[in-house]
């Protein structure tokens, strides 16, 4: 069986965004973007950006420096 509310959210999200939000959002949108203001995205021309240094490293990006030991056994 599925729970009432596993239902009637959906029904009522579907319902909302069908019929609701086209006259109410207009009227909150002046509110909503005075909250969150649009900020440009800069692209930047950085070309080392996103390269990574892979020495001490091993195949999977862990670093091999340090203790690599890993123990299943419990210890008291």
């Amino acid at each position: 069986m599925v729970c009432i509310p596993c239902i009637v959210i959906p029904i009522l999200l579907w319902v909302y965004k069908k019929f609701l939000e086209p006259y109410i959002y207009p009227l909150i949108s002046p509110f909503v973007s005075r909250m969150w203001p649009r900020k440009a995205l800069r692209e930047t021309n950085d070309k080392n950006k996103g390269k990574v240094d892979c020495k001490g490293t091993d195949i999977n990006g862990l670093p091999t420096k340090g203790s690599t030991e890993i123990s299943d056994k419990k210890k008291d």
